[in-house]
């Protein structure tokens, strides 16, 4: 057995271990923990499956920002599980098992992991995307190049699907409430551990930074839009958590906030009516720069990064910022 394949045997143990121990756990905090371990060995997989742009993405999503909603959501009720009977767990069981039978018995006809014959490696559009790219778009990362220009259109309705998502939570969650009457924000205060206060405002420029890092950077590496905009909301998520709502309110206001919801968006929806007025298709950045389609490219797929950063940041940050300046109603 190769190292490649114990690791992975190895990570899948794991997965399995705490997929089962979450499932028979009553304490949800503790439960919610073994959530974030669960996102953090899943984005080790993504890694070794060389899809780092998606290990981002779980890294930060999965065992930050979702880590710190629901333990913001247990501190709005109670923190254990109320028993269920067992004629009413018996048929979710059902459901499980049989999905989880279905997808095993599916995956029997899947190719060998790395196979030479698998669509992926012999399909003639992989061949073009990954040649022809280099020529069309003049950018190093193809999955770049796929995203942002060649099914941008795409890209676009995911962005629709974040702010449309992003709005539905916030009207669910209603108004925010006042900074000096959020419950949950003394809670979180964290006023007496100087040393996280230091560290954290350390650490803070250089999240920001590695945050602008994935964003232009995406170009030649794993990053981009989405990963820059969910590193950029776990900066301030965390400077929330450590100095208070009402201090993080302070520095990104809700006005503001509110308003970089949709500008993402607006900005990208503008950049496709732009490139039409100058005489392309919707998208299509080769107008930007007509004596040289490849600047062109680049300068459309960064403002399309750019936009997606700023909708996913606003959209995250909003939402931390709603379930913290609610109160308990228990």
């Amino acid at each position: 057995m190769t190292t490649f394949v114990l690791i992975n045997v190895t990570l899948l143990v794991i997965l399995t271990a705490t997929a089962l121990t979450i499932s028979r756990m009553r304490a949800l905090y503790e439960a919610t923990m073994l959530t974030a371990l669960f996102s953090l060995v899943t984005a080790c997989l993504f890694v070794l499956l060389d899809a780092v742009d998606v290990a981002f993405t779980e890294a930060a999503v999965g065992v930050g920002i979702s880590t710190v909603l629901l333990l913001g959501g247990l501190s709005l009720t109670r923190s254990r599980e109320t028993v269920t009977p067992r004629r009413r767990r018996l048929p979710g069981a059902a459901v499980a098992a049989l999905t989880g039978g279905t997808l095993i018995y599916a995956a029997q006809d899947l190719p060998g992991f790395g196979a030479a014959d698998t669509p992926v490696q012999s399909h003639p559009i992989t061949d073009v995307y990954l040649r022809q790219s280099q020529e069309d778009i003049g950018i190093p990362n193809t999955v770049t190049s796929v995203l942002a220009s060649y099914r941008g259109l795409d890209t676009l309705g995911e962005l629709v699907v974040v702010v449309t998502a992003g709005v539905a939570v916030l009207l669910l969650l209603g108004p925010l409430t006042r900074p000096e009457d959020a419950g949950w924000r003394k809670a979180l205060d964290l006023v007496d551990y100087r040393v996280l206060r230091v560290v954290s405002g350390l650490l803070m420029p250089f999240i920001l930074l590695f945050a602008l890092y994935v964003l232009f950077h995406g170009d030649f590496g794993p990053g981009g839009g989405f990963q820059a905009g969910v590193i950029f909301a776990t900066g301030f998520v965390l400077y929330g958590l450590v100095f208070g709502l009402d201090k993080a309110q302070r520095v990104l206001p809700k006005a503001v906030l509110w308003s970089l919801i949709p500008l993402g968006l607006v900005l990208f929806i503008g950049l496709g009516v732009v490139s039409m007025l100058l005489g392309g298709s919707f998208l299509d950045y080769d107008t930007l720069s007509p004596g040289d389609p490849a600047a062109g490219q680049h300068l459309g797929i960064l403002l399309v990064e750019a936009a997606i950063g700023i909708t996913v940041a606003a959209v995250m940050t909003s939402v931390f910022f709603s379930f913290a300046g609610r109160r308990a109603t228990r």
